[in-house]
């Protein structure tokens, strides 16, 4: 309705304007040239009709597939369009709902995926909450000091792995969110292995297993340092955890041309087949139900663990513009490749 009487106006107008024309020209120069005035300007008219109804026509037909989308149509078409602004027009909303189609898909997914993550979390954390509250009877009603001082430390132990779950989580909630502060600057690879392996030195002995470290001086790379190594520490973390009693876990820092690489490799049993694709997603704890049929198994090897260690250093590296990749050496075990791009192309 509204293009109609918007249509009409605009003719009633042409209409006055060119009945104006025919009588000025037959005042000054006869019903000759009046009667061409008169036909030229109906020409123009029937013209002017012609293609104004066609733009309305288009405008409409966008009106309605505009309102289609709305209530949840899926997109605008273009088969119908052709040069000119309104075809310009067309082209443009189709770009925005497109856009918006894929920003609602993108949305879909994250509160999907925010519901699984905080599935796991809730079951992660219940489960050592569940024996804390077990554990505490037992701690109030022991009567030997020696068998309440060893509940007190198991239990300070469940709490300390709360600690890091919680604090763990919350960092990769924020690698997520891109509110990790991250610089980007000069940094020593062989300065960030050491800082890495320096918090696990005592974790070493106790479990015998020793710690090489190849590292070259000149290697560097443009990232942030501290976070780096908290990646790395938890490569090494996981390698020294899952390999035997004797065994080797090695850390090896080597540059060329377009890549700087932080390699750390062990001499545990591997990483299973199946469980490779899995190897970084969060809560992912591979096939094994515990240590040693794990290392039995060589399954993968996160087991009496929370499986968001591995998560967070893919973060952390991939928030840098590295890369992190796991896999199995040849010789045995497993070999985790963190690489850090010299130029971008």
């Amino acid at each position: 309705m509204g293009s109609a009487a918007t249509l009409f106006r605009q003719s009633a107008l042409l209409a006055l304007a060119m009945a104006l024309v025919v009588v000025a020209a037959q005042v000054s120069a006869g019903s000759g040239a009046a009667t061409w005035c008169a036909v030229s300007g109906v020409v123009a008219l029937v013209f002017f009709l012609a293609v104004s109804w066609s733009r309305h026509r288009q405008i409409h037909r966008l009106t309605a597939e505009i309102d289609e989308v709305l209530h949840g149509g899926r997109s605008v078409g273009f088969s119908s369009c052709r040069e000119g602004d309104v075809a310009v027009l067309t082209n443009e909303l189709g770009k925005m709902v497109a856009r918006l189609a894929r920003t609602s898909e993108l949305l879909a997914c994250e509160k999907t995926a925010l519901a699984d993550a905080l599935a796991d979390v809730s079951h992660q954390i219940r489960t050592p909450l569940t024996a804390v509250g077990l554990m505490l009877p037992g701690i109030e009603a022991a009567d030997d000091p020696v068998r309440r001082k060893r509940a007190v430390c198991e239990l300070e132990a469940l709490l300390d792995r709360i600690a890091w779950l919680v604090t763990t989580l919350l960092k990769i909630a924020k690698v997520d969110a891109g509110a990790m502060p991250l610089s980007a600057r000069p940094v020593s690879a062989a300065a960030v292995a050491r800082r890495a392996v320096e918090p696990l030195a005592t974790a070493m002995d106790l479990h015998d297993v020793a710690l090489v470290l190849d590292l070259d001086e000149d290697a560097t790379f443009d990232g942030d340092a501290r976070w780096t190594a908290e990646a790395v520490e938890n490569i090494v973390k996981n390698c020294m955890e899952h390999t035997p009693p004797g065994g080797e876990v090695r850390v090896r820092v080597s540059a060329d041309a377009l890549v700087t690489s932080i390699v750390v490799s062990d001499t545990g049993p591997g990483i299973a087949p199946e469980d490779l694709p899995h190897v970084f997603e969060r809560f992912y704890r591979g096939r094994a139900s515990d240590v040693g049929e794990a290392l039995g198994a060589g399954g993968l090897r996160t087991s009496g663990g929370f499986g968001i260690g591995l998560a967070l250093a893919q973060a952390l590296v991939s928030a840098q513009g590295g890369t992190l990749r796991a896999s199995n050496a040849d010789a045995g075990g497993a070999r985790f490749a963190l690489s850090f791009p010299k130029l971008v192309v």
